[in-house]
């Protein structure tokens, strides 16, 4: 089926009747890296810059919060019950966002992947007053499982807890993403660019919505979403039908079939969390010639990618690539150890 292509403006237009809190430094920066460029030989790399998206450090998860603590306002709670792993990205940025909407939050995180060393994420968790517990549970399903769980235990002493749920939340999270596309769509157009491939780390609502996007804006160029972490289930056929809720959400027609999204897992390495050398390369890299850092759970890795494409030629040279830095730089001092050890080896 053909649908219809939006502007930007019209994208704005559809979200505009979404609840909303105004939590992010928008729209972010993008910004051409050629000394990074440069040591890959013959392409063109814009950065966008989604890490100063504000809110303690910044990242993709404040542009997902803009929506889902709007969607925890709308239906009057009181406590946000949120959970993944020690170092995670998501949950600082959402006691951060709580704190500003004077929110209770409940962070449940596990060291299934890292250890609880109170540092990088973790230490800006309890800064932010987050009521922090540590578990040992794996990421997925036991954990969405727990935090249903406890929400349902804060409801029984008569509190209105929001928790995160991912068939409901995840839609919703990915809204953020489509407007991030459209940011992208204007800097593109504003820099006169005919980009061959946008990069982006994500196996979850980010993914979705820049795939979402890519469709309704009519974008020639694949988003190609680096995947993190395996999860138990298919991630191409999850994503579309994610973006499929979320074009519901914003009352559009447009639908994806799994073929529609562009996913990989081959730089994910040994797991989730743990450093690769080709993540390691990158983030040296680029800090060294731009003073831009990547964080090694998932930037590094997406970065990576593209440095791979490049070396590969499956972007030739002459070519534009986009990256959407996604943040998570206070993970960097959780792996200083390693990355020290590294470095000592570099």
């Amino acid at each position: 089926m053909k649908y219809p292509i939006l502007t930007p403006e019209a994208v704005r237009k559809s979200v505009a009747r979404l609840p909303r809190v105004d939590l992010a430094h928008l729209p972010t920066p993008f910004e051409e890296v050629p000394r990074f460029a440069e040591k890959l030989g013959g392409v063109r790399v814009f950065i966008k810059r989604d890490d100063c998206t504000g809110l303690l450090f910044g990242g993709n998860k404040t542009r997902h919060n803009e929506f889902l603590l709007a969607d925890a306002l709308r239906q009057g709670a009181d406590v946000i019950v949120w959970g993944a792993g020690v170092q995670s990205n998501n949950c600082r940025q959402t006691a951060a966002a709580c704190a500003k909407l004077g929110l209770e939050c409940h962070l449940y995180l596990t060291r299934a992947n890292h250890d609880a060393d109170v540092q990088g994420n973790l230490l800006l968790d309890y800064l932010a007053g987050a009521k922090v517990e540590i578990v040992d549970l794996p990421m997925g399903p036991e954990m969405n499982a727990l935090l249903k769980a406890k929400a349902e235990e804060l409801r029984a002493a008569g509190r209105r807890p929001y928790y995160w749920e991912p068939t409901s939340g995840r839609p919703i999270a990915a809204v953020g993403y489509v407007l991030c596309l459209a940011e992208i769509a204007d800097d593109i157009r504003e820099h006169g660019l005919h980009p061959s491939a946008i990069y982006i780390s994500s196996a979850g609502g980010t993914g979705a919505g820049m795939a979402l996007g890519q469709v309704i804006l009519g974008l020639s160029c694949p988003v190609r979403s680096i995947c993190p972490i395996r999860w138990p289930w298919k991630v191409r056929e999850d994503l579309a039908e994610v973006a499929n809720q979320t074009a519901a959400l914003m009352n559009l027609p447009h639908r994806l079939a799994a073929e529609d999204v562009h996913t990989t897992e081959e730089y994910i390495g040994a797991g989730y969390g743990a450093v690769t050398p080709e993540g390691w390369e990158a983030m040296d890299l680029l800090a060294r010639t731009e003073g831009i850092m990547l964080d090694p759970v998932y930037t590094a890795k997406a970065m990576a990618a593209l440095i791979d494409d490049v070396r590969r030629h499956r972007i030739k040279a002459g070519e534009t690539v986009i990256f959407v830095h996604t943040g998570g730089t206070p993970a960097v001092f959780a792996y200083r150890d390693e990355l020290m050890e590294r470095h000592a080896h570099r």
